[in-house]
């Protein structure tokens, strides 16, 4: 499987980075889609590096844009098999980056805006060693009957989603926040009223407030 790759942010301390934040776009999009939330992010972590790699497969609907897994078809098996090829493709790149930058096994955090929130989920939820926080937004819990059975860790997680999104009902969230709960993850959630599938000021601050606290021990030993 070819390595990924895609733009990156950061520090904008200018000095060595201390962790990493991994930014996972949606479906017809690429890298260049999510890594404007690098600058933003950056004011609550002037000290990490942000990466949105392009998805692995070209997007198969359209001439341009990437994908994580094919949406041709929605059986749930399907779309089940697609985010586990995705997956190892994550994994692979997410370990690459720890290594280039010499970073601990832990020092990072997944964030992902629709198809890339549920590729995040999918990943974070069963990497051996947990990140520090899994941003999801207006997205969906692929395969939830497995996550039982294949949960490596608990880390915090933070919902996101418009109640007016006509591409991905905010019931997904909803759905997988029940889940997360019955697994006794620790998960947050913000539903806002009349955002489509998007995301708006209110969520890039929460992401950055939800990010800088699940870091927030580094920067006590420091």
């Amino acid at each position: 499987m070819a390595m990924l790759d895609g733009p990156r942010f950061g520090p904008a301390s200018g000095e060595a980075p201390k962790r990493l934040v991994v930014l996972c776009h949606g479906v017809g999009a690429d890298g260049n889609d999510l890594i404007d939330l690098g600058p933003y992010w950056s004011r609550a972590m002037p000290d990490a590096v942000f990466v949105s790699p392009h998805a692995p497969e070209p997007y198969d609907m359209a001439p341009i844009g990437r994908q994580w897994f094919s949406i041709g078809n929605l059986d749930p098996a399907t779309l089940g098999n697609g985010v586990r090829r995705a997956r190892a493709a994550l994994d692979g790149f997410i370990d690459a980056e720890l290594a280039r930058l010499g970073l601990p096994d832990d020092a990072y955090a997944l964030a992902g805006f629709s198809q890339g929130a549920m590729t995040v989920l999918f990943t974070g939820l069963r990497r051996t060693t947990k990140p520090r926080a899994i941003v999801a937004y207006s997205g969906a819990l692929i395969a939830p009957e497995s996550l039982g059975a294949e949960l490596a860790g608990r880390p915090p997680v933070l919902l996101v989603h418009g109640e007016a999104d006509e591409v991905v009902p905010v019931s997904r969230s909803r759905d997988a926040e029940t889940v997360l709960r019955a697994n006794e993850v620790p998960v947050q959630s913000l539903y806002v009223p009349k955002l489509g599938h998007g995301i708006d000021e209110s969520g890039l601050s929460a992401g950055a407030l939800f990010l800088q606290r699940a870091f927030a021990s580094d920067a006590l030993a420091s």
